[in-house]
């Protein structure tokens, strides 16, 4: 049961670095320099979202053998690899509408908005088909959303400018590489081939 939190945790926390949602919080940070609401926004939105997704996947794992889930598995971890390698811009006017309801709501609707088909919810979806704790999955992947965000929310563009942004998206990378690795492994001993 702890490495249905902790694994989504890790992983998490090392594909939101350089992601648009922390480019999102750091946009936030900047522009209402509250970030008690922002945070509160963060959490609200990530736990919503990611519970939708850690559903998602929780449901799509019964449809499956235990061997074509970890094919279909290790095939998604290794697009979300990938995925994980290439950076993320901001679109300025993805918040810009939202500015007038203060920043607890604005982040609410932002996060919310901005989870949707983005990597760490991908990953939510995967890591909850893959772990049988949804509940622990969704609130793993919740906190290393906080991890990698609240300290931009709280440090602003001090912290943001001085990351090794590429060196981390290279370890998202190889942690997600390092999952299909072991989703193939699995899928090899449950298909027989091994």
């Amino acid at each position: 049961m702890l490495e249905s939190l902790l694994v989504p945790t890790f992983i998490v926390a090392l594909a939101e670095i350089g992601d648009k949602t922390q480019l999102l919080a750091l946009l936030l940070a900047a522009r209402f320099r509250k970030p008690w609401p922002i945070i509160w926004g963060i959490v609200v939105a990530t736990l919503a979202n990611h519970f939708a997704a850690g559903a998602i996947g929780n449901w799509v794992a019964g449809f499956f053998s235990p061997a074509t889930l970890s094919w279909i598995l290790a095939a998604s971890f290794i697009a979300v690899a990938l995925w994980a390698l290439i950076p993320d811009k901001l679109d300025d006017d993805e918040n810009s509408s939202f500015r007038r309801y203060g920043p607890f709501l604005t982040t609410l609707i932002a996060f919310f908005l901005a989870e949707m088909g983005d990597k760490t919810q991908v990953a939510t979806v995967m890591l909850a088909a893959q772990y049988p704790h949804f509940i622990m999955v969704v609130i793993g992947t919740t906190l290393g959303m906080l991890i990698a965000n609240v300290p931009v929310v709280l440090a602003g563009n001090f912290a943001a400018e001085r990351l090794p942004l590429t060196l981390i998206r290279r370890l998202a990378a190889a942690a997600f590489a390092a999952l299909a690795l072991y989703a193939g492994y699995q899928a090899m001993k449950l298909s027989g081939l091994l």
